[in-house]
């Protein structure tokens, strides 16, 4: 795959720094920036699956960890939605500065507690046009849920039956384009052969329709 960048990053957001591994095809029109759940990391099996799937799709893939090392060892650090969510928003700016992706249309993949501050991060910044939640948690976001612009997927497990409930509860709330996708035989953590193939498969067919197709009409 023929890359115009390829490596790790330094992000200063809120008098810190994040860091992430940011990938950007050569032609790629959007990038996903990727914020992940709670006790995960820039290096999460699973969503290192889908960011490789998504780089095959001529997609940039940013990949963050939200907290810094120490943040992280404090356990309710990880659910604290309102500071996950502004770092997201830094680094989402820091991005749009960042020379190989200022022509770029964004979009956020989230996952468990993730997913809230990618929801909410998309209520302060118009320009994010699709967010996807894996196993996600947007009842975290509930009263912003409703003001969310963006098109939403929600994808959960057949058999993670709490966070289900929680997501159709969820779903009810959003008011924008939005799809709520029950992968079959799936737990949370999408652990069985071939689950993480469908996540990656649904994902990227939002982003395309939503990120690569918006960039081809302009």
């Amino acid at each position: 795959m023929d890359l115009q960048y390829n490596g790790e990053v330094h992000i200063p957001v809120d008098k810190t720094t994040v860091e992430g591994e940011l990938i950007i095809p050569h032609n790629a029109g959007a990038v996903v920036i990727f914020s992940h759940g709670s006790g995960s990391s820039r290096f999460s099996v699973r969503n290192q699956i889908v960011a490789k799937f998504l780089q095959q799709k001529n997609f940039g893939t940013l990949l963050l960890d939200l907290l810094t090392k120490e943040e992280d060892r404090v356990y309710n650090n990880r659910f604290n939605i309102d500071l996950l969510t502004k770092r997201l928003a830094g680094a989402t700016e820091w991005l749009e500065r960042f020379p190989s992706a200022k022509e770029c249309r964004i979009g956020y993949f989230g996952a468990s507690t993730g997913a809230a501050s990618a929801l909410r991060a998309a209520t302060m910044l118009p320009q994010i046009q699709a967010v996807v939640s894996r196993g996600g948690r947007p009842d975290l976001a509930m009263n912003d849920l409703k003001k969310v612009q963006s098109p939403t997927l929600l994808i959960v497990g057949s058999l993670d039956i709490d966070v289900l409930q929680l997501n159709k509860h969820a779903y009810l709330q959003l008011t924008c384009e939005k799809k709520l996708e029950v992968v079959d035989g799936a737990t949370h953590l999408f652990e069985e052969p071939g689950k993480m193939d469908i996540v990656s498969g649904l994902a990227a067919k939002w982003f395309e329709k939503y990120l690569h197709s918006a960039t081809q009409e302009t």
